[in-house]
């Protein structure tokens, strides 16, 4: 068993082998890496830091493979400390890769990375998901292409096309690049074909800010795991809503959606409930026992809480100096 005691010129704590002779006592927890895990999270972090689908590709294996356990309670607070990035951030990030994919007509497991410096011909190798080497990506040239196919090269160009289904994400790419000429269109071109696709087929959207709705994954990867979580609406667009539940914060189209139909009241509850469960959320450094009954509380649809639960929630926002 290792014991983690130094750190790395970039902030990164390194695992280092017990030294029978030292005084210090090992504290054995479940959350530490083995050594294969942090050669592969370090590995990650520096693709984090490199182009946007490299980066996208590396920061889905870290938050799957939860490489970050060993130093921080939550994929959120790891990537605002480590990156400075916003969970919002991270989202379109692995949202963006999963539409170059089917670009590229893979599902993730060929990784081709588009590497915005416009590195020509190189290739280097990454853990795959069992932790060992061996993968090869692949990076397009300066026109960001592998072959003769066109490809995005940053996050903001694949944006618009996320809602989209896979067929219409082809589609629009498609007819993106023959009007820039055959070049890498702006995610402002991408959006203007996607936004006239839209008007000839605008469907009003059934929900208004302060709405209290479940999350429906679907075919959405970045809901995986949220299936029956409830959240409040704070922001209805004209093809999507933004929806904040106690952990996170989403931008769905209407199918992943769906209303409680509460009355005014009871969502009123649910919103005051919403507010408190996203301010433990927020603590640093907190027991893993705040995430659990988050997380219940998160995913109860009834608009009220049991005697127990209320009781719970007052202790724990008291522990930390909170007030309901």
């Amino acid at each position: 068993m290792s014991k983690i005691s130094n750190i790395s010129t970039d902030g990164t704590l390194l695992p280092t082998q017990n030294d029978s002779a030292s005084n210090h006592t090992e504290i054995v927890v479940s959350s530490e890496l083995t050594t294969d895990e942090w050669r592969d999270r370090i590995f990650l972090e520096r693709q984090v830091e490199k182009a946007f689908y490299a980066a996208a590709k590396a920061l889905k294996e870290l938050r799957d493979r939860r490489l970050y356990r060993s130093t921080h309670t939550t994929f959120e607070n790891y990537c605002r400390s480590r990156f400075g990035f916003t969970h919002r951030h991270v989202n379109y990030l692995i949202a963006g890769s999963s539409v170059v994919d089917n670009l590229m007509g893979t599902n993730g497991s060929q990784i081709k990375i588009l590497d915005e410096m416009g590195t020509n011909g190189s290739q280097i190798e990454i853990p795959d998901e069992m932790g060992t080497i061996g993968s090869q990506i692949k990076i397009p040239n300066e026109m960001g292409t592998i072959g003769s196919q066109i490809l995005p090269t940053s996050e903001r160009q694949v944006r618009p096309l996320v809602p989209l289904d896979p067929e219409q994400q082809r589609l629009v790419w498609q007819q993106a690049v023959e009007q820039g000429g055959g070049k890498i269109p702006s995610g402002r071109q991408v959006q203007d074909i996607v936004d006239k696709i839209r008007e000839r087929t605008k469907v009003p959207l059934p929900y208004h800010v302060g709405e209290v709705c479940i999350l429906l994954p679907k075919d959405n990867p970045e809901l995986k795991g949220k299936s029956g979580c409830w959240g409040v609406i704070t922001h209805v667009g004209d093809y999507s809503c933004t929806l904040e539940t106690w952990d996170a914060e989403y931008t769905v189209t209407i199918e992943h959606l769906k209303s409680l139909e509460l009355l005014d009241e009871d969502c009123q509850f649910m919103r005051q409930l919403c507010v408190r469960l996203r301010r433990l959320h927020q603590i640093e450094n907190r027991d893993i026992a705040i995430d659990w009954l988050c997380s219940g509380l998160g995913k109860q649809l009834k608009p009220y809480l049991s005697p127990l639960q209320s009781k719970l929630l007052d202790h724990v926002e008291q522990e930390y100096g909170l007030t309901a």
